[in-house]
């Protein structure tokens, strides 16, 4: 059996809603990540077998294929195929998960796991909302919506106001000193973005990231009636794409590409609907018990910040170590394009290891419907 390892990782800047990459086609934003990962890579495009890629609203400019679509708009080679699956929120990791098996499997020898996402362009709910109900008439399953799973989730958990303010403090102060020490220089790229007259220019930070403080958090309004999560403590809507190059170990050698990871163990778990946005805690305790590892063996968290009470229900369970979890900030800060979030995950812990020089990573996260991904690696 093949081992899959990642030989190059990359991903755009994280757009807000309605900013700087709100004017590119979701193809082209993802194009122009494929271009990039290849050049950095140093390797010829037709190397690359298959593309699965991350998409969670495939509707408008995000249906028919996005991940081939955007292969092709970039001038890449139509011999290379592609598939995009949605596994909601985890749509980009578990796109990594299924790359990796096809190379573990024996089916490729390279391809690229990635994703995509312009919720500027094409909002959440625009496919369910233009060809009807995606739930039967007989359905009766407890399925709440995101915002109020948030709130079950907190209750269950005994997450606070408090807490989850100063979670959403911690995420801004952690993004902020990232971006100020240059920490995301490596993994991030400067995309191109129309500019009128045949101008074009670089958009280059992530846009999310502000200035607070406790007491500004404090005074914001929760989205719910008598729930603890506000606009400061809650995932932006984001434009945003991310790709990881993968190869068998053996292909790595004789391409003369570094392998710089493997995977240890992957899952993709269900969890309980009703509420919805806890199955991070499942899904890690299934890759810890496949990798034989506990948490403490762990040199870095990402556990990806839909929802405050998301990543505090996750340290509670596990009374985890905070100085390694979301370390640079996380996805109320730096924003989720839900279909990309899984791959930038991966691209981020990826480039921490190597700037800190430590050994092994856990990525998780919650999705949709109750489901949830979680993705260990290690340092080669």
């Amino acid at each position: 059996m093949a081992e899959p390892v990642i030989v190059e990782a990359v991903r755009t800047p994280v757009g807000r809603r309605g900013g700087a990459l709100s004017g590119l086609h979701p193809a082209e934003l993802l194009g122009q990540t494929y271009r990039e990962l290849l050049a950095r890579a140093g390797v010829h495009d037709d190397i690359v077998e298959q593309v699965v890629g991350g998409c969670v609203t495939q509707a408008g400019e995000q249906s028919a294929n996005v991940a081939r679509n955007a292969w092709l708009a970039a001038g890449l080679p139509y011999d290379t195929a592609a598939t995009t699956v949605d596994a909601q929120s985890g749509s980009g990791q578990q796109a990594a998960h299924f790359v990796a098996a096809l190379i573990a499997g024996g089916t490729i020898d390279v391809g690229i796991s990635c994703g995509v996402e312009s919720m500027s362009r094409v909002p959440l709910g625009t496919a369910s909302a233009a060809a009807g109900s995606p739930y039967p008439a007989s359905w009766d399953i407890d399925l709440p919506t995101q915002f109020e799973a948030a709130e079950r989730v907190a209750r269950k958990y005994g997450v606070s106001r408090e807490a989850a303010d100063g979670l959403g403090l911690l995420s801004q102060e952690r993004a902020r000193q990232a971006w100020n020490n240059h920490r995301f220089k490596h993994e991030t790229f400067g995309v191109k973005v129309p500019a009128g007259d045949d101008a074009w220019h670089l958009v280059e930070e992530d846009e999310g990231v502000r200035d607070t403080s406790f007491d500004a958090l404090a005074a914001l309004r929760p989205v719910l009636p008598a729930g603890i999560h506000t606009a400061g403590t809650i995932a932006q809507i984001s434009d945003g794409a991310a790709a990881v190059l993968w190869s068998s170990k053996k292909s790595a050698t004789a391409l003369g590409l570094r392998p710089r990871a493997r995977v240890v163990a992957q899952a993709l778990v269900g969890s309980d609907p009703s509420l919805n946005l806890d199955g991070a805690i499942a899904a890690t305790r299934t890759v810890l018990g496949r990798a034989g590892m506990s948490l403490d063996d762990i040199d870095l968290i990402e556990v990806n910040e839909a929802f405050a009470a998301v990543v505090l229900a996750w340290t509670k369970t596990f009374d985890a170590d905070m100085s390694k979890v979301n370390v640079n900030g996380g996805a109320i800060a730096l924003g989720h394009p839900v279909g990309a979030t899984g791959t930038r995950l991966l691209t981020t812990a990826l480039h921490e290891l190597e700037r800190t020089d430590k050994e092994s990573a856990l990525i998780a996260m919650c999705a949709g419907g109750g489901q949830a991904t979680a993705t260990l690696i290690q340092r080669l």
